[in-house]
C-alpha cells in the first residue's frame, strides 16, 4: 500500500486539553448529640459552594440516609445543587481527627488509579458520598468528635475538557475611542448649550452629555425643577481645578494630569486633589470616578493625609475607604503621631461619631504588640520620625486644606 505523501501540503492541528479544577470546603457540624433523632433520610446540609462552575454542599445524616440500616450509621454525601447534566468529577471526603494526632478518616478518588475514571452526576441532586460512613458506636467514642463538634473537609475536582486548534484568520479590534471624541468635542467648543461660572471662569458645555453622565446635572437641565438660567450657572464651593478635572471626566472617561492642572508636581497635592474631586464625584452623582478617587487615596493613606481622608469618607458615605484609614489609624505604630496632626483635631470636631468605631479598631489592635524597631522605639510610619515628629513642619497646617482653604 502507498504512503501518504505531503511534500509542503497543508497541515493542521488541535489539541484536546482535559483537566481538573479543584475546589475546597470546610463543614462544622456544631451539636452533634442533638441533631441524633432528626430521623432517618434527613440531613443537614452546609452552605454551597461553588466549583468548576457548578454550586456543591455536603449533606450530613445524624440518623443514616437508608431505613434498613436502622440508624446504626451516620451518612455523609456531596451532592450537586445547580444544575447540571452529566457533570464529571472527583471527590474528597475527610472527617478530621480533633486529637491533633492526624489519624483523619479519608475517602478519596484523588491521587489513585479509577477503573471507570470520575464519577458521573447526572442531575441536580445528585450524590456522591457513604451511606454507611461511620459507625455511630464508634464514632461518638473516637476522636473526630470533640465538645460535641464534627469536622468535615471536602474536596471538589470538576473535570473539563476543551479542543484548542489554530485560528485561521483574526481581526484586531481597535479599543474604544469614544472618550477621545468627546473630549475633543469638550476642547473645540463646538455645540455648546450650557454655561458654568467657578470663581468667576467660565466654562462652556453640552446639557446632553451632563446629562448622559450626571443624575444631578439631568435633573438640573431636563427636569421639573431645571434652572432656567442656563446661560450662566454659578458653581459654588468648588474650585476651577476640581471643576476642569469633573469636566474632564464627563467627556473623556479619564482623570486629566493632575500637574497640568494645578501645577503642583507632589503626592501630597494628588492627595488633595483626589480629596476635593469625590466630594464633587458624590455630588454629581459620579460614581465610577468616586471609586477611582476612593482606590487612589487608598493607596496613599499617610499620617498626615488619613484624618481628613476619614473625615471625608465618614461625609461621603465611602465605606471601603472609612475601613482602610480606621484600621490605618489604629495601628500602635501610627496612632500616637496621627493624634498629633491637624486633621485629627479636624475629625475629632466634624466627626466625633467616627471617633467611637475607631475605639473599637484600637481595642481589636491592642490584642498584638506593638512592632519595635532595632533601637527599642516605637516604628512608625510615612513621614514622622521615632518621637511621633513629622518630617515637614508644613504639611501639619496643610492636613487641613481641604476642608478650611484650599490652595487648588
Amino acid at each position: 500500500m502507498e504512503k501518504p505523501i505531503n511534500p509542503g501540503g497543508p497541515t493542521s492541528s488541535s489539541l484536546s486539553i482535559t483537566e481538573t479544577i479543584n475546589g475546597f470546603h470546610d463543614f462544622k457540624i456544631m451539636g452533634y448529640s442533638v441533631s441524633k433523632g432528626i430521623g432517618i433520610g434527613r440531613y443537614i446540609a452546609s452552605e454551597t459552594f461553588d466549583v468548576g462552575g457548578y454550586s456543591w454542599a455536603i449533606y450530613f445524616y445524624p440518623d443514616g440516609k437508608s431505613v434498613e440500616d436502622n440508624s446504626l450509621y451516620v451518612s455523609l454525601f456531596i451532592a450537586l445543587a445547580s444544575e447540571g447534566n452529566d457533570v464529571r468529577a472527583l471527590f474528597e471526603l475527610t472527617l478530621m481527627d480533633q486529637s491533633g494526632k492526624e489519624n483523619h478518616k479519608i475517602h478519596t478518588h484523588f491521587g489513585r488509579p479509577l477503573e471507570t475514571g470520575p464519577y458521573t452526576l447526572k442531575y441536580r441532586g445528585s450524590m456522591w458520598g457513604y451511606k454507611r460512613f461511620f459507625k455511630r458506636t464508634t464514632l461518638e467514642t473516637s476522636d473526630y468528635l470533640k465538645d460535641d463538634c464534627l469536622q468535615v473537609h471536602c474536596c471538589v475536582g470538576v473535570v473539563k475538557s476543551h479542543t484548542e486548534g489554530p485560528k485561521i484568520y483574526s481581526i484586531p479590534v481597535p479599543v474604544s475611542d469614544i472618550g477621545q471624541h468627546f473630549g475633543q468635542l469638550l476642547e473645540s467648543r463646538r455645540g455648546t448649550d450650557v454655561n458654568f461660572q467657578v470663581n468667576g471662569e467660565i466654562f462652556a458645555a453640552h446639557k446632553l452629555v451632563l446629562a448622559a453622565r450626571s443624575p444631578v446635572f439631568r435633573a438640573q437641565l431636563f427636569g421639573q425643577m431645571k434652572d432656567q438660567n442656563t446661560e450662566f450657572i454659578n458653581i459654588e464651593e468648588m474650585e476651577v481645578p476640581v471643576f476642569k478635572a469633573l469636566l474632564h471626566f464627563m467627556y473623556w472617561d479619564s482623570l486629566p494630569d493632575f500637574e497640568e492642572l494645578t501645577g503642583l508636581n507632589s503626592r501630597w497635592a494628588s492627595t488633595v486633589m483626589f480629596q476635593h474631586l469625590l466630594a464633587a464625584a458624590d455630588q454629581y452623582g459620579l460614581e465610577r470616578l468616586r471609586l477611582l478617587c476612593e482606590a487612589s487615596l487608598c493607596d496613599s493613606v499617610s499620617i498626615d493625609t488619613v484624618s481628613t481622608t476619614l473625615a471625608l469618607a465618614e461625609q461621603h458615605h465611602c465605606f471601603q475607604l472609612k475601613s482602610v484609614c480606621l484600621k490605618f489609624v489604629a495601628m500602635p505604630k501610627n496612632l500616637r503621631a496621627v493624634m498629633q496632626t491637624d486633621g485629627f483635631d479636624y475629625l475629632k470636631d466634624s466627626c466625633p461619631s467616627v471617633l467611637t468605631e475607631l475605639l473599637e479598631y484600637v481595642a481589636r489592635f491592642s490584642k498584638h504588640s506593638v512592632v519595635i524597631n532595632r533601637s527599642g522605639n516605637e516604628g512608625l510610619l510615612d513621614g514622622s520620625d521615632v518621637h511621633g515628629r513629622r518630617s515637614s513642619v508644613a504639611l501639619q497646617s496643610e492636613s487641613v486644606v481641604y476642608y478650611k482653604n484650599s490652595y487648588l
